[in-house]
């Protein structure tokens, strides 16, 4: 073993236990339990039916069951129409063609960070290919059958059952690998590990937050896949935009045209994912690969919370159409164009100056030598905040929801009249009326959410620094004094 490798092992070996994260165990119950509720409560909510919020919604003391579901669309066989035998095959076999993707189409391989054992894991890189592989088939088959492709409507038409299959699919999964936790060996030659804080014996915990840390799999023609690798880079990121297109294709078949604020919404957010998956490699080295285990968190965060939640904006302007203008999207344009030069170029920085610190681009940049031989940047971007790239991860979320504007609607039945309402090709009306503010519960959910998380990852980041550095970590926040906004938090 290396000298540096043995160094990497004595270090963790001295480590001090972790503790519970995300409320221990009782948390884990309300996150893995509550949180798919919450998606169907949001589904149902804000609707294509009678409106978002539904309008018995809004009247709670008037609220009656059976005119509610009616009003949300609830199917006639009660939850057993929450799924589907095709839904949930389709959805499988988009997993199998990921799956072949990633076996068939060229890809760079690269070695992951060292582990505690003072191994290696080999990676294969490719899901920007496999990504535009499977947008280029979708627009072909959207420029010969426009908004009718069978993908786009079988999406909008089988919403909920495709929704309940990916929550199945992360249950199963996150059960597969907690079992399968159990054969990790010390010492194995494959450089299997349990994750530092995802074995404390409590069941329901460890299931939760993952046991094994980077739980792989070797399937018949597809060879060995990284289990959290792919799918927190593959399945739910592509699905995130597949939903986004089968939403302006609803738009389209419900209203005839297509607003400029969908269509932006859907650039934006795809340009966010094939950028994440063009600098792929660069996973390696963020906490969900290095310390997190592989459990219900993330299985569920990957496939069902990214490509469900983060695209309500376009789910609710599929039903309720907003153009912006010029101004508007030169406006929300420039603010995301503000945030993303901060995220990108913030990380450039940091991954230039870990990779070779002698380079002109960074080698002017003061820097905090630590005991453990880490340099921590205190010039910069990163000294004017220890996670100035969350501020710019922050600053793009709110260009997602900006565009629904005061959200809120109401559907209305043919012939309404109303005014300043759209008019479906069916004659229903859709007015902001009542509803108006409150749909933001939903489409700005995302921004809220997305701070929460980083105030969050950036606590648990700041837990694992202070075990690592120690003193030189009081030292260092000394001098940089921001946790992500610079001046105020």
């Amino acid at each position: 073993m290396a000298p540096k490798a043995r160094k990497q092992v004595a270090q963790a070996a001295r480590a001090p236990p972790h503790g519970y994260e995300f409320g221990g165990p009782l948390g884990a119950a309300g996150i893995s339990f509550g949180l798919p509720i919450l998606l169907y409560l949001f589904t149902f909510g804000c609707n294509d039916i009678s409106g978002c919020p539904a309008p018995s919604l809004l009247r709670p003391k008037s609220l009656d069951l059976e005119t509610l579901k009616s009003e949300i669309g609830w199917p006639d066989d009660g939850i057993w129409g929450l799924a589907s035998w095709e839904a949930t095959g389709w959805t499988l076999a988009y997993y199998l063609f990921s799956a072949l993707l990633y076996r068939i189409l060229p890809g760079t391989e690269t070695e992951g960070m060292t582990l505690a054992s003072g191994g290696r894991l080999k990676y294969k890189f490719n899901a920007f290919s496999s990504s535009v592989f499977t947008l280029v088939a979708c627009a072909a088959g959207t420029w010969a059958q426009g908004a009718d492709f069978p993908v786009w409507v079988f999406i909008a038409d089988n919403y909920v059952q495709i929704l309940t299959a990916n929550i199945l699919i992360a249950y199963g999964l996150a059960i597969f690998v907690y079992v399968r936790s159990f054969s990790v060996k010390p010492g194995n030659r494959e450089f299997r590990e349990l994750a530092a804080g995802g074995h404390t014996g409590n069941m329901l915990y460890d299931w939760y937050i993952g046991r094994e840390l980077n739980p792989r799999i070797t399937l018949p023609f597809i060879g060995e896949v990284d289990i959290k690798e792919w799918m927190e880079i593959r399945p739910g990121l592509l699905g995130w935009i597949l939903l986004d297109c089968a939403f302006i294709a609803k738009q389209y078949r419900q209203f005839g045209f297509v607003t400029d604020s969908i269509i932006f919404i859907t650039v934006i957010q795809t340009i966010y994912v094939l950028d994440g998956q063009f600098m792929e490699p660069a996973i390696l080295t963020t906490m969900d690969i290095t310390t997190d285990g592989f459990g219900f968190m993330l299985s569920f965060g990957d496939l069902v919370w990214v490509p469900f939640i983060y695209s309500q904006q376009t789910r609710y302007l599929a039903t309720h159409p907003k153009q912006l203008g010029t101004v508007g999207l030169v406006g929300i344009g420039a603010l995301l164009l503000a945030g993303f030069s901060i995220f990108r170029l913030s990380n450039l920085q940091k991954n230039i100056f870990r990779n070779n610190p002698e380079d002109p681009r960074v080698s002017h940049l003061k820097y905090l030598q630590t005991k453990a031989g880490t340099r921590l940047l205190i010039s910069g971007w990163w000294g004017i905040a220890r996670h100035i790239n969350y501020f710019g991860d922050w600053l793009q979320a709110w260009p997602y929801s900006l565009p629904t504007g005061w959200a809120g609607y109401t559907i209305l039945s043919a012939g309404t009249m109303a005014e300043g309402a759209t008019t479906m090709l069916d004659g229903r009306e859709v007015v902001a009326g009542d509803a108006e503010g409150w749909g933001m519960i939903f489409t700005y959910f995302y921004v809220l959410y997305f701070a929460v998380l980083l105030i969050h990852r950036d606590g648990r980041d700041d837990e694992k620094c202070s075990r690592k550095y120690g003193e030189d970590w009081e030292k260092y926040k000394k001098i940089v004094r921001w946790k992500i906004v610079p001046f105020v938090y």
